[in-house]
């Protein structure tokens, strides 16, 4: 850990295994677990809470505080799971008084110039493309992935192993397991490549895409469609998700793909 060209403040508290290198600057109030590589010019400022064996690239900005005018100097935190890597340039704002924290679990992608903004909550195994953004209080569940240039809304919900098409303007929400492209975005499938490579059998994912078909593409309004679902699909953990995310959206649910001629 000794670098004669980096600062980390005497209360920080840093493993002694983790490899710092020059030009870092490490605020009080961080805490850094063991394994973790922190590469030149990074700073990581009061509130960071970083895992085990970490990979932080050249330029990164961990735990600033919030680009939210409310803020008012509260102490609040940024927490970062074990096996992430934070390529060059990232950006991971602090949480604000509404959470307190911005998380980010175990095992994530963030690639060049992403920004995460104050109290988001990423899952495990989220891959946030090239130069992602998110804004405040945006909640990704496990496995998504979101392609590059991709922006979303404030309060917006992605569900698990959703994936949304680069440059995306995701305003509304992304329920699990699906694929959401075009302008407005709007379903596009299933990702069923994505769940095959996660383990899922083909009667899930033919359960899945029947459910999305009802919901989507087959002209109901979403009431009914629920209605439908649970009165005709089997109940399973895949089914229940699904309807859970639809009855807790906030935001609601992105629209199924509308072809341009289908609004004349």
């Amino acid at each position: 850990m000794n670098q004669p060209l980096a600062y980390v403040h005497p209360q920080a508290k840093v493993a002694p295994n983790v490899v710092i290198e020059p030009f870092v600057n490490i605020e009080k109030n961080v805490i850094i677990e063991e394994g973790t590589c922190i590469g030149s010019n990074v700073t990581i400022m009061e509130g960071a809470r970083i895992g085990k064996n970490c990979r932080i690239f050249p330029g990164a900005v961990i735990s600033a505080v919030p680009q939210d005018l409310k803020f008012d100097g509260e102490e609040t935190t940024v927490k970062i799971g074990d096996n992430v890597i934070i390529r060059e340039f990232v950006t991971i704002n602090r949480g604000t008084k509404a959470n307190n924290e911005t998380v980010i679990g175990n095992n994530c992608l963030l690639m060049a110039y992403v920004h995460i903004a104050h109290d988001c909550i990423l899952g495990d195994n989220v891959i946030l493309a090239n130069a992602c953004n998110l804004a405040g209080h945006i909640t990704i569940d496990d496995w998504a992935i979101i392609g590059g240039l991709a922006a979303v809304h404030q309060f917006v919900h992605i569900g698990a192993h959703a994936m949304i098409s680069g440059g995306g303007m995701a305003r509304k929400d992304v329920p699990p397991f699906v694929k959401a492209g075009r302008e407005p975005l709007a379903f596009a499938g299933v990702n069923s490549i994505g769940l095959r490579r996660r383990g899922f059998s083909d009667e899930r994912i033919n359960q899945i895409q029947e459910i999305y078909r009802i919901l989507f593409l087959r002209g109901r309004n979403i009431t009914q469609s629920i209605n439908y679902i649970e009165a005709n699909i089997p109940a399973t953990p895949d089914r229940d998700e699904i309807l859970s995310f639809i009855a807790n959206s906030q935001r609601g649910v992105m629209k199924g793909y509308t072809r341009m001629k289908d609004r004349i």
